[in-house]
């Protein structure tokens, strides 16, 4: 398979610009609102964050490129379109939890991002196996992320 650069970096350009769009509302709720907040003792230092994403959404974009290097039928339209779907949702959890300050909005919707991830994922994997696989780092921290979203709105009501 010859490499095509140009969507390469398209996929994973929009990928790394809904971390953007999260990060608007992060950055500056951190070192206030969030440094406020009780957290469980599985809580990650917060400079791991933005690392991990940064590796996610490359991931994401990668396995968005080997769908689109598929083609577009009907597989494909549906694959991109529960693709979108998760993507906005993952980039609107940062403005539910951070913009809003709102652990229980943000914990609902992270429930509905990890649904809409798994259902992407069964897409992508009909279409290319590699693809899937490479999603599957991104469902794991979404887990991971879910399980702290639950414990920071118990923690703080």
């Amino acid at each position: 398979m010859k490499l095509d650069w140009t969507k390469l970096v398209i996929s994973i350009a929009v990928c790394e610009a809904a971390g953007l769009i999260g990060s608007i509302f992060t950055l500056s709720s951190i070192p206030t609102w969030y440094a406020s907040l009780v957290k469980p003792s599985f809580s990650p230092p917060n400079w791991i964050f933005g690392h991990v994403w940064t590796i996610l959404y490359a991931l994401m974009g990668i396995s968005l490129y080997l769908v689109w290097e598929k083609g577009f039928n009907r597989k494909t339209k549906f694959a991109f379109y529960l693709f979108g779907t998760q993507l906005a949702l993952n980039s609107l959890w940062s403005i539910l939890f951070f913009g809003l300050r709102s652990p229980l909005y943000a914990f609902i919707e992270i429930v509905a991002l990890w649904i809409s991830i798994v259902l992407t994922i069964f897409s992508f994997y009909r279409i290319s196996k590699t693809s899937a696989i490479l999603l599957l780092p991104y469902i794991a921290w979404v887990s991971f992320a879910l399980i702290l979203n639950l414990a920071i709105f118990q923690l703080n009501g």
